[in-house]
Parts: structure tokens; C-alpha cells; sequence
């Protein structure tokens, strides 16, 4: 059985961004450490080589993420950083980038107005759209009305979920799946899920969008591990803490990795 996601033949920004080389897809939060660096940052991952970045809005509750990036939402917040502004930021720049996609929780997005951000979103050139906390089934409209719009929606899976429910979850998906490689909040880890290449082989003969693996890589030869394994690897904890300890640090780690997810499969 082949499960869903997207249509058969539909080309995207973010599907052309998976080719012959497995996509480094590294995730930064918009207005860490300060609002004024987002704009370098961003050019820094693309000089870098990222494939696809993912650029995080800052929330008050991010559930889903660990202490390094939800500490570095509440900076952002304090800073005065919002969902317009951080889209006006992409807007200067996005031509300069490869695809982007906004990593957003649903209350900043009903908060704005879904038309409205959807709007601005395009209009600033994003590529892509992942909401954390919207469970497929638990509003309907809103999900239809997303994965109409023009950004790819992004689905996540986990170890845990079953057939059915994937099957579900890629029904209006676009883009990529994005695989949670363990259960839990994001954040670094020593090491990687030892059945992790299992999960992901038999995932990627079932499902028609590339399949990209997060949560818990946290080190370059954890990439190129997962690179051999997956159509895109997302790295975010690790790089948000590099950050923190300045910029040389996250220019290297970032440069590290994306060698090492380029390399041979």
C-alpha cells in the first residue's frame, strides 16, 4: 500500500528541494538572539548550503519544543518579536533563499486571522507552512482551509502512529513528511533510536512525499547517520544552542552539518 500526500505529479518549491542530495533543513527562531540578527542568520544557513529552512514564531506555550528553543521563543517575545514582524523579515530577504517554511503553533495564526496570514505569508515569499498543535480531525475547516491555501502544510508522524491515522495525516499533505524520530519534546540527544533506519525505510516505500527525519539530531555524524537513511534531515535544538553561545559557534556547527548530510548516501 501506498499511502497519500499530495498530488501525483504537483510540483512545489520545497518537493524540488529534495534531488539527488539528500536536504539539510535547519531550523532558526525568528528574532533569537535579538531581532536584528534573523536577516544574517538566515543568509548564513543558505550560504551554508541549506536545502529547505524552517523559521520558527515565537510562542508563550510551545508545548512541543524543549528548553533550548522554548527559551529562545521568550527572548524573541520580550524583544517584541510577532508573527507580522518576523514575516516582514522574510519578505526582504526571501528571494535570496532556498524554501522557507514557517514552524508556527495555531494561536499566533488564528490570533493574526488565517486569510490574513495566510496572505502575508505568501506575500513574503514563504514556501511552507508546519503547525505543531493542530491534530488532524480536530478542526476540520481549518485544516481544508490550510491545505488549500498556497503554502505546502507540512504533516508530522511519530514512531507511534498508526496506518490509519498516517494515512489521515498525508490526506491534504504537501511538501515533505516531517518524522519524529522519537517521542517527547524536541532537543538534542547522545544518540539516535537504533530501530530509527527501520521506521524510515518502510515509511518511504509507503509514503509518496519525501520523507525528512527531526527531534534529537544533534551532532554532524548524527546528520550524515540519518542522511543515509532519510530524503532530508532537521536539525533545530542543536543549532538554537550553538546560537546562544554566539554566532562562531552556530556558523561552524551549521557548516559541519550540512557537509555531512551532503555526503554520499
Amino acid at each position: 500500500m501506498t499511502l497519500p500526500g499530495g498530488a501525483v505529479g504537483t510540483r512545489t518549491r520545497i518537493g524540488d528541494a529534495f534531488g539527488e542530495r539528500t536536504a539539510f533543513i535547519p531550523f532558526l527562531s525568528s528574532g533569537f538572539p535579538r531581532p536584528a540578527d534573523t536577516p544574517r542568520l538566515l543568509e548564513r544557513l543558505a550560504a551554508d548550503g541549506a536545502d529547505i529552512i524552517e523559521l520558527g514564531i515565537p510562542f508563550s506555550d510551545p508545548l512541543a519544543d524543549g528548553p533550548t528553543i522554548q527559551a529562545a521563543s521568550w527572548r524573541a517575545l520580550e524583544q517584541g518579536v510577532t508573527v507580522g514582524s518576523a514575516l516582514d523579515q522574510l519578505a526582504e530577504m526571501s528571494a535570496d533563499l532556498p524554501p522557507v517554511v514557517v514552524f508556527s503553533y495555531l494561536n499566533p495564526i488564528l490570533r493574526m486571522g488565517v486569510e490574513r496570514f495566510l496572505a502575508r505569508a505568501e506575500a513574503a515569499g514563504a514556501a511552507g507552512l508546519l503547525v505543531t498543535d493542530l491534530p488532524v480531525g480536530s478542526h476540520p475547516a481549518l485544516e481544508r482551509r490550510l491545505a488549500a491555501g498556497p503554502l505546502d502544510l507540512i504533516p508530522l508522524a511519530a514512531p507511534t502512529t498508526p496506518g490509519a491515522r498516517l494515512e489521515t495525516i498525508l490526506g491534504h499533505a504537501s511538501g515533505f513528511l516531517y518524522y519524529i524520530s522519537r517521542l517527547g519534546v524536541t532537543g538534542a540527544r547522545k544518540a539516535l533510536d537504533a530501530s530509527l533506519e527501520d521506521q524510515v525505510r518502510g515509511l518511504r516505500k509507503m509514503v509518496r512525499l519525501p520523507v525528512a527525519v527531526g527531534f534529537g539530531i544533534s551532532t554532524p555524524e548524527q546528520a550524515a547517520a540519518v542522511a543515509g537513511m532519510a530524503d532530508g534531515v532537521v536539525v533545530g535544538s542543536a543549532l538554537i544552542a550553538a546560537l546562544d553561545r554566539g554566532e562562531g559557534a552556530f556558523g561552524e556547527l551549521s557548516a559541519a552539518l550540512a557537509a555531512a548530510v551532503h555526503r554520499d548516501r
